[in-house]
């Protein structure tokens, strides 16, 4: 505040202040009362171990709120003691802690212009909350309105100095963050290389070796009762004498992980002896200049300076050093890359000092000891009924959230005191949003698509122009930050930028192009607004990966990222879980124009496969809507790239993103998209190539060192053999002709007397002809192996959507399409040899079950099958009655007639599968590189440079 609002109050003069207008709320009604409440049951399970984790009965929610948004705000943000009077019980309870705290500090501070307003203020705020519209960051939710220290920020960015005082100093700082479950970056470019002398003469050790004892800090700390990994950025300057031995210290470690593993030990992520190892607790990232990509490109030495006079200690092949960085991230995803002269260019307060780091997942860039809170918006809850993005509402409530962002540092409590003085000068915030990915899907937009990137681009930069309008009104009522007037040419130069990109934009549609032109106003009330009076905060947005907030919201997709999958799995009120196609892609399909009928037979498709490549009736050119993160339609690493630059010009800070690769990419492709990542103006850019690090647990197949203990003799070794179980001379066997695409074939199959497939026989082309012996050898194969006891639906699992020609409709009724005369054939055997209830979880059916299905919603008849188990009636996370049937029912909502109200196909989620990533592993065969949740025992699934668990809410790092 300053000494003028302060006075004002004193003397009890008249003062301005902001004059805030319903958008969201009634009068004469709390937003509490205009919905439905409901008591459920939160016990969490760790699906490893199967014990409870957590339990609290009876907690209260709308009853629009999903059971997986239910769980993770109860077990991560209600305070109190489990048991007690003192534990939160509900909702209305989290949310009132916390906006009650804003408002109160607001009025006290001189935000409002009168008592109504701050009402207004905290009605408005409420609604927001409680209808998901935005989230704030973990820290508020943690500790508003506790007897906790009021710790708002989730971003922190530290320095180090080149002395041992310093150097210790940042050990304890970051211990500090970590203990309360945040992360922090710092830059160790002014530590002295170990190819300088110290001043009594002997060698220094350099960065690096300092990077170790940090390391064991932080794991420490970790495995002292946090629940998730200590977060944490180390960037060094690519011109510090020790650059080399930087790119290649996690690379080399990961050489130990591997013969380590190989040797016996447990070397996944939280195994017990990962730790043996070292820098595994931080990010790495190479700060990187315009001169030295440029010396890159034109093959040139590049300078590496001592860090205490800045003489040259020794010239190096720039190519050969840009070749080192990227050969270490596709081994081991480290270091990333920062661009220092974008994110410089952009910087509003360079007289202050330059930005020489990030918050460990990067989105968070300012000077140093400074931190930032962040609040994201659900972007899809501003899609209206007729798919127009509703771009003035979207303005209204980030003016509110904005204001309330700016609120907290009013009161916040900070972990260091020169991050606090900091924070309070520069009043550094973060909006944002979630749900990017799913608000492209659902107006048939591609990720990869100019439309997509257009419509990307137009929100961020209204976004952050609204932001800066509202920060030059807070400016004008409360004052501009204690740091403006000393960088506020700098600060309007950057406006200018922001307002020149915006004019830069070229727009694609009406639905980009409605919220540009609002933009544009925007960024013309920014610069002249800013002009006059000033700016509140230093910074506005960032793109964090939100990953728990996300699932609070109920967003399908975080941050910037694309939709990780089409099929979601999802947990219901009152227990049970279900398999659901992701419900934007009916009104993506309705957007480009499909029928009823169609849609239906294409969501169908989704829910079976995970995919929509060969979905019945969907045009090839309306593939990349459905494009997502992993599976079988990958969005391409460049695609990745390109969408983020397209954002980038429109935020104060940069983007919490990995860029996927698959396996097979090679070091010159990791190469190259950090190059064009600098030349299409990022700030900064992580890389992860699937199945490069070790330490990710896949599964729980992990190799065990058994103790060696001497035997006083070999013991007998006992081999077990599978054993030929052959059939007898006479077996029942049939045979079916069919046709595949034009060709036709003949499949006999025979039979065990007590029942059970043991010999297949496909007669394909003339005897003799090279397809017709192939065909007998795979036929024998197969007969052997099944006689050997391989499960029959092993290979229907296997040979099912296998893809060549010939290819297409069948003469089969219960089989009209076939992606090959395999996929015919083991779909045919699994009809004729398998139960119900095995094919049910293939999505076999014949074409009586499915005609039963349409007409009942039942694939069995009632009573019918001895299978069939007694349905229990429950309701899912709309409200809608479902069923625990394990055989696939629609939601109550499908109809034939109506496309506006196909709802997800809905079916009971597989044994196996506990979240959205063991879910697309089950259906697409292909696994997901990521770890397991240390609570939860689920796999987790990438979020911006992190992983989070939809079971838990828990993060790898990142709030």
């Amino acid at each position: 505040m300053t000494e003028t609002a302060r006075s004002s109050r004193k003397t009890g003069k008249a003062r301005t202040g902001l004059t805030i207008e319903r958008v969201f709320t009634t009068e004469g009604m709390h937003p509490y009362d205009e919905v439905t409440w409901e008591r459920r049951d939160i016990v969490q399970t760790n699906w490893k171990t199967g014990e409870n984790v957590f339990e609290q009965r009876g907690v209260e929610f709308p009853d629009f709120w999903s059971m997986n948004a239910s769980t993770i705000v109860t077990t991560k943000y209600f305070r109190g003691a489990l048991g007690t009077d003192a534990r939160e019980q509900g909702l209305k309870q989290l949310i009132d802690r916390v906006v009650k705290t804003y408002r109160a500090a607001g009025v006290e501070h001189g935000y409002f212009a009168t008592d109504a307003d701050a009402e207004i203020f905290e009605h408005e705020l409420t609604w927001m909350l409680l209808h998901q519209v935005f989230s704030f960051n973990s820290p508020v939710w943690f500790n508003v309105g506790t007897l906790s220290p009021q710790q708002v920020s989730a971003c922190f960015i530290l320095s180090v100095d080149d002395s041992m005082d310093s150097i210790l100093n940042w050990y304890k700082e970051e211990g500090f963050i970590f203990k309360g479950g945040s992360g922090a970056g710092l830059n160790l470019s002014r530590i002295r290389s170990s190819k300088e002398l110290l001043s009594s003469g002997g060698t220094a050790s350099g960065p690096v070796s300092f990077m170790r004892g940090a390391d064991a800090s932080a794991g420490t700390i970790k495995s002292g009762g946090a629940t998730r990994r200590a977060a944490k950025m180390v960037v060094l300057d690519v011109d510090h004498p020790d650059i080399e031995e930087f790119i290649e210290t996690k690379a080399r470690e990961e050489d130990k992980i591997r013969a380590l593993r190989d040797a016996g030990f447990d070397m996944d992520l939280g195994g017990r002896d990962i730790t043996s190892v070292q820098y595994q607790n931080a990010n790495n990232s190479v700060r990187v200049t315009d001169a030295f990509m440029r010396a890159v490109e034109d093959g040139t030495d590049f300078p590496l300076t001592a860090r205490t006079d800045g003489r040259e200690i020794e010239r190096v092949d720039a190519r050969s050093l840009f070749d080192k960085i990227a050969k270490a991230a596709w081994e081991c995803a480290d270091p990333g890359l920062q661009y220092d002269d974008t994110i410089n260019d952009w910087h509003t307060n360079p007289e202050t000092g330059r930005i020489t780091a990030s918050n460990p997942c990067s989105e968070y860039m300012s000077l140093d000891n400074s931190s930032c809170n962040l609040a994201s918006l659900n972007l899809l809850k501003f899609l209206t009924d007729d798919d127009r993005f509703d771009a003035a509402t979207f303005a209204k409530a980030v003016e509110i959230i904005i204001t309330a962002m700016d609120i907290s540092i009013c009161f916040a409590d900070f972990p260091t005191e020169s991050i606090g003085e900091t924070t309070r000068n520069y009043r550094q915030l973060g909006i944002g949003y979630a749900n990017l990915g799913a608000l492209l899907m659902a107006t048939g937009h591609g990720y990869d698509s100019d439309g997509g990137r257009a419509f990307a681009a137009a929100i961020t930069s209204l976004m952050t122009g609204t932001s800066y309008r509202r920060s030059a009104e807070l400016a004008g009522i409360v004052g501009p930050y204690n740091g403006y007037a000393r960088n506020a040419d700098a600060h309007q130069r950057v406006m200018r930028k922001h307002q020149a990109a915006n004019d830069a934009l070229r727009t694609v549609s009406s639905i980009d192009g409605d919220v540009h032109k609002l933009a544009t106003k925007e960024w013309a009330q920014v610069v002249k607004l800013g002009a006059d009076k000033g700016f509140r905060n230093a910074q506005a947005s960032v793109l964090a990966p939100t990953g728990t907030i996300g699932f609070m919201m109920d967003c399908d997709t975080t941050g910037i990222e694309p939709d990780f999958s089409l099929v979601k799995f999802k947990k219901l009120v009152g227990g049970g879980s279900m398999q659901i196609v992701n419900q934007t892609i009916p009104r993506a399909l309705k957007k480009l124009g499909y029928t009823a009928e169609t849609a239906e037979a294409i969501v169908e498709y989704i829910s079976e496969h995970g995919h929509v490549v060969d979905a019945p009736g969907l045009k090839t050119e309306h593939y990349e809507v459905f494009d997502t993160a992993m599976g079988v339609r990958a969005i391409k690493p460049m695609g990745h790239v390109r969408m983020m630059a397209a954002v980038q010009p429109f935020l104060s800070g940069a983007i919490s993103k990995t860029v996927n690769l698959p396996e097979s990419a090679t070091v010159e492709e990791i190469a190259e998209v950090y190059l064009q990542g600098w030349k299409l103006g990022l700030k900064a850019l992580a890389v992860y190539r699937d199945n490069c690090k070790v330490g990710q647990p896949l599964s729980d197949a992990k190799k065990k060192a058994e103790p060696v203990a001497e035997a006083p003799a070999a013991a007998p070794v006992v081999e077990y053999r599978p054993r030929r179980k052959r059939l007898p001379k006479k077996r029942p066997s049939m045979t079916t002709s069919f046709t595949v695409g034009g060709a036709e074939g003949y499949l006999t199959s025979g039979s065990y007397p007590d029942d059970g497939l043991g010999e297949v026989f496909l007669k394909l082309g003339k005897q003799g002809s090279t397809l017709a012996g192939v065909m007998d050898a795979f036929s024998i194969a197969v007969s052997i192996a099944l006689q050997y006891g391989v499960p029959l639906d092993t290979y229907v699992q296997k040979f099912t959507n296998m893809k060549f020609e010939p290819a297409g409709m069948t003469d089969d009724p219960d089989i009209r399409m076939a992606q090959s005369i395999i996929d015919y054939v083991f779909r045919r055997l699994a009809l004729d040899y398998l139960p119900f209830d095995e094919r049910a979880e293939l999505g076999i059916y014949t074409a009586t079950e499915r005609a039963r299905y349409v007409q009942t919603g039942s694939y069995i008849d009632e009573g019918a099958s001895a299978n069939e188990i007694e349905s229990e009636s429950l309701k899912n996370d709309e409200g809608d009655m479902v069923d625990t049937d394990p055989s696939p029912k629609p939601s109550s909502s499908i109809t034939l007639g109506s496309l506006g109200q196909i709802s997800s196909l809905i079916k009971p989620a597989p044994a196996e599968a506990h979240t959205s990533a063991e879910l697309m592993e089950s259906l697409t065969g292909s696994t997901v590189d990521a770890p397991l949740c240390f609570t939860c025992g689920t796999k987790m699934r990438p979020s911006g440079s992190c992983y989070v668990c939809e079971g838990c809410g828990a993060t790898s790092g990142c709030s």
